[in-house]
């Protein structure tokens, strides 16, 4: 058996890479920040949590840090905060995964009601570990790494752009991944479901 991965996995990797990059970089609104750099409101943490709720949160995730970073390293703003991007991107996607698969197993169930239950707690759970860490990471980063003066203007800047973009990514996430369900199965990639207990 070989150790590598499937080469469809990898495609879909890939897949959720590029919408992840495309949403991120071509839909965004950028918000220069005092002292230097720059927030944004977008939506490209919605693809990082969808890939997380049709790979699992390690393939989801690693597509969504992979677009987004090279969206970073493409844009001469961002190009400094790449690799807090990369890893909190892929984090998003892991706490995601955990819960809609290793908690609410969400790949193996045929109740659309659970499965529309812990979709929506798995994206509330990713989305609010990166309203609270993209923020505070994001600070040290500018205020230690970087040196940015205005760090704490940075800040606030940071959490509310970080909060709406949750609020939004969470909702249309969920949303897409519910639509999606259905074509999913037919294509047969998803496992075999099984009705939930409970």
């Amino acid at each position: 058996m070989s150790h590598s991965m499937p080469l469809r996995r990898v495609t879909a990797i890939a897949m959720v890479a590029a919408l992840s990059y495309a949403v991120f970089t071509f839909l965004q609104i950028k918000l220069p920040l005092p002292g230097g750099g720059a927030t944004s409101l977008h939506l490209g943490n919605a693809v990082c949590v969808l890939g997380a709720l049709v790979l699992g949160g390690f393939s989801g995730g690693l597509g969504g840090a992979i677009g987004m970073t090279i969206g970073d390293l493409l844009d001469p703003v961002y190009i400094v905060t790449a690799p807090k991007t990369f890893v909190l991107k892929l984090c998003i996607g892991l706490v995601t995964g955990f819960v809609a698969h290793r908690l609410g197993h969400i790949d193996t169930c045929a109740d659309r009601r659970h499965v529309l239950r812990w979709a929506a707690l798995a994206a509330a759970a990713g989305l609010l570990f990166n309203v609270v860490a993209d923020p505070l990471v994001g600070y040290a980063y500018n205020r230690f790494l970087l040196g940015r003066s205005a760090a704490e203007v940075a800040l606030v800047w940071n959490v509310a752009s970080t909060s709406l973009n949750a609020a939004a990514s969470a909702v249309v996430s969920v949303a897409a991944y519910m639509a999606l369900r259905p074509v999913l199965g037919r294509l047969h990639l998803n496992p075999p479901a099984r009705a939930h207990a409970g």
